[in-house]
This record gives structure tokens, C-alpha cells and sequence, in this order.
């Protein structure tokens, strides 16, 4: 996807001033599901690519849903990278920040593939404490979801621009005082 591509910012960035020296980067996905893996691939490549920044802690949350408990719990800012429905065309990147997932969530409706282990995860960790300074969700509009490990051409088109909305918002974040 080259420059102009459509990344659809639903939001800028309004959150608690508060610096987040380390950003979680937690993929969600089954990569045997096509670009339902997507959220997965990304935190791979961060995890392996020379230049990601210091400070992102990608983490392959696959279909763990309660089992990342502890990591988030750990984390002060959570970045969720995941295919999600937007009704956009495929490959089509969504930032939204957490007032925007708090307000989505609160209408009953449902975006990402993982949505409902998202918000049940994030409902218990809010229960035992936690509330992050930073919450967002990389949402990538998939083409298909069906069996193979493939991603399909317009979401491998969106890839690297799926990553560098991760690596400029946890920038960001960092920068804050």
C-alpha cells in the first residue's frame, strides 16, 4: 500500500498525560485463518525487525484470551493490533484510542474478529485494578477469514502500514511527559 492508502484515524490521540516508557504491542489472531492472523504477523515482525523502536514488547497473544491476564496487567500502555470489520475495504487500518473502544463497547457493538475475549479480558483486568494511561486498537479490515496461513493481497498491501501506526502511536505515547 503506498503512501495515500486508506488508513482511517477515528480519533487523535486526547489520553492521560503520563510518560509509557515500554508499550505492550499484543497481536491477536489464528494465523491457520488467513487475515485473521494479521494481528499476529505484525507483532512478529516488530519482534524481529532491526529497526522497531526500544521500548515495544510485542507479544503473540494468539487465541490466549484469559491467559494474557498477567501481561496486561503489566502494562501501562496496550497496544491490541487485530483484524477487525470496519465495512471499509480490505486492508483499510483503523486507530482507535481507548475512550473511542470504552464508547464502542458500551453501544454493543463489535469490530474485532476477537472482540468479545478483547473485551471480556479487558473488563476482568479493569476488575482487578488495572487502568492503563494508553489503550488502543490497530484494527485491520480483513478480506478473508477462512482456513489457510495465507494473508490476502489487499491486508499484505496494508501490512506496513499497520506497523508503522503501532511504531508512531507508541512514539507518541513515549514522548509524553
Amino acid at each position: 500500500m503506498d503512501d495515500t492508502a486508506a488508513v482511517r484515524n477515528k480519533v487523535c490521540f486526547g489520553s492521560v498525560a503520563g510518560a509509557a516508557r515500554d508499550v505492550l504491542v499484543l497481536g491477536l489472531g489464528n494465523t491457520l485463518l488467513g487475515d485473521d492472523g494479521v494481528g499476529v504477523h505484525v507483532v512478529r515482525h516488530l519482534a524481529n525487525a532491526p529497526d522497531t523502536p526500544p521500548g515495544l514488547r510485542p507479544l503473540d497473544g494468539g487465541t490466549l484470551g484469559f491467559r494474557l491476564l498477567a501481561a496486561l496487567m503489566d502494562s501501562d500502555a496496550v497496544i491490541v493490533v487485530d483484524a477487525a470489520r470496519l465495512g471499509d475495504p480490505a486492508g483499510t487500518i483503523c486507530l482507535l484510542d481507548q475512550l473511542t473502544l470504552a464508547d464502542h463497547v458500551g453501544r454493543g457493538g463489535r469490530m474485532s474478529a476477537h472482540e468479545a475475549g478483547l473485551v471480556d479480558l479487558l473488563t476482568l483486568a479493569r476488575i482487578a485494578g488495572w487502568a492503563p494511561t494508553h489503550l488502543a486498537l490497530v484494527g485491520i479490515e480483513p478480506q478473508r477469514i477462512d482456513w489457510g496461513p495465507w494473508l490476502s493481497p489487499p491486508v499484505v498491501q496494508s501490512f506496513p502500514d499497520a506497523c508503522r501506526t503501532v511504531v508512531r502511536t507508541a512514539l507518541a505515547w513515549q514522548a509524553e511527559p
